[in-house]
């Protein structure tokens, strides 16, 4: 359920004109390419899940099959994801918000929003899993309500486009046009991988939570494929038209849907997608404080940020500093006009860039170590994942990319800092006879 909500059951709403205008068309293709890419990358996490079940995710998993410092590098890079995906979901509900009640500016909704997020974490994993399971259930009920209603749609009036076009592609397949929209696509399903963060309180055991990333990439996966293919079938845009007017790209699927089923659903499928950057945040802010709190715990970051509370077991403190961090990179943000582009510029490097640290930390866990009698399978499949994250990080922004740098630099500052500290002689401490 954590892993759907970060995602998001409808995401590709939100995407759709893009992928379909670089596809020419061929949408559903590029989302069956795309879970197949992550596919490898959640094998892996499946894999180092099992193997070193500790919340903090990645950053333990690198740590254990590469040594501490590549660990402390792959959670310090996802921590970059996981420090900007909450604040970019904050801003994402108060521009929503801002758009019903314009009186209010955008910052209070966006700051709002991020104290609801953190009195939910505050109130333990039980309260946020409730609130966010109503949440995620409107969610797919609106979305089954889509399905319904374009397959009737569909069987009474026909489609708008050939029924294999979003397999084929409209205006011819384009390999290179398929693959860089896969490049775009396969970021819809960052966040799947905050489920490992969580391996600590769940209460089954160490394989559960493999198995949860696996079956949420897969689920995603599925519900992407159906949509994109029967919102392609009705669509009467075509991907060149789409292609020559970039600014319809991001509406064409509200579009659509005001022009098959009418402006009432559409409105309703907005608000809903209003509300679901808000359980996004919710989840992220979670993740990024278990990932403070493994990574504390380990002796990487503040031992302080390494406590939980008694009462609902949370790392209250890690929240606290992952809601002060959030609110000042969203509010800074929201007072910017160009602050939802430059922070959606940042989200996606850092988790890559840890992944592929997942990839080649399975190849030292299981192969280096001798840890498994299937070498080749240990070697082949994180290789050919890394491979894949590495193609996907080469088409990101050069704005990201810089980003990105400048973050593993100061990484790897904070990374010598901590080191020296840890060589100095420590005072003698007294012995209590």
């Amino acid at each position: 359920m954590y892993g759907l909500l970060f995602i998001g059951v409808t995401a590709p709403m939100g995407t759709f004109g893009v992928l379909d205008a670089r596809s020419q068309g061929a949408v559903t293709l590029v989302f069956l390419v795309a879970t197949l890419a992550m596919a490898f990358t959640a094998w892996s996490y499946a894999r180092m899940s099992a193997a070193v079940p500790k919340a903090g995710s990645v950053s333990a998993y690198a740590t254990a099959g590469l040594g501490r410092r590549p660990g402390f590098l792959a959670g310090w890079m996802i921590g970059l994801d996981y420090l900007f995906i909450p604040s970019l979901a904050a801003l994402f509900s108060g521009i929503a918000t801002h758009a019903l009640v314009p009186a209010v500016p955008v910052w209070v909704f966006t700051a709002a929003a991020v104290v609801v997020i953190t009195g939910l974490n505050l109130g333990g994993v039980k309260l946020a899993a409730t609130v966010g399971l109503v949440s995620l259930v409107v969610e797919l009920v609106v979305l089954a309500a889509f399905c319904v209603g374009a397959v009737i749609i569909l069987v009474h009036e026909g489609a708008a486009r050939p029924w294999l076009s979003p397999l084929t592609g409209l205006d011819g397949f384009t390999l290179a046009g398929v693959l860089g929209a896969v490049s775009v696509a396969a970021l819809a399903f960052l966040g799947f991988d905050a489920i490992a963060t969580f391996a600590e309180e769940s209460t089954g055991s160490s394989r559960q939570v493999g198995r949860a990333l696996l079956f949420c990439l897969v689920l995603a996966g599925f519900l992407f494929v159906v949509q994109t293919y029967l919102a392609a079938l009705l669509t009467t845009t075509t991907p060149a038209e789409l292609a020559a007017h970039p600014d319809q790209q991001g509406t064409v699927f509200y579009t659509m849907l005001d022009d098959q089923f009418g402006s009432w659903f559409g409105t309703t499928v907005t608000a809903v997608r209003a509300v679901g950057p808000v359980l996004s945040a919710l989840v992220a802010q979670a993740a990024v404080s278990r990932l403070m709190y493994g990574m504390a715990r380990d002796g990487q970051l503040p031992a302080r940020l390494g406590t939980v509370s008694r009462r609902t077991g949370v790392p209250r403190v890690a929240i606290l500093v992952s809601a002060g961090a959030t609110s000042v990179i969203a509010i800074a943000a929201a007072l910017r006009s160009d602050g939802l582009d430059l922070l959606s510029s940042m989200v996606t490097v850092g988790a890559l860039t840890a992944f592929v640290f997942l990839h080649a930390a399975v190849v030292g866990y299981y192969v280096v170590g001798s840890r498994t009698e299937r070498r080749v399978l240990h070697t082949v499949l994180p290789v050919m994942g890394a491979a894949i994250v590495v193609a996907v990080l080469a088409s990101a922004s050069h704005l990201a990319l810089e980003i990105a740098a400048g973050w593993l630099l100061l990484g790897l500052i904070v990374m010598v800092v901590r080191g020296r500290r840890s060589l100095r002689p420590q005072p003698a401490r007294p012995t209590i006879a």
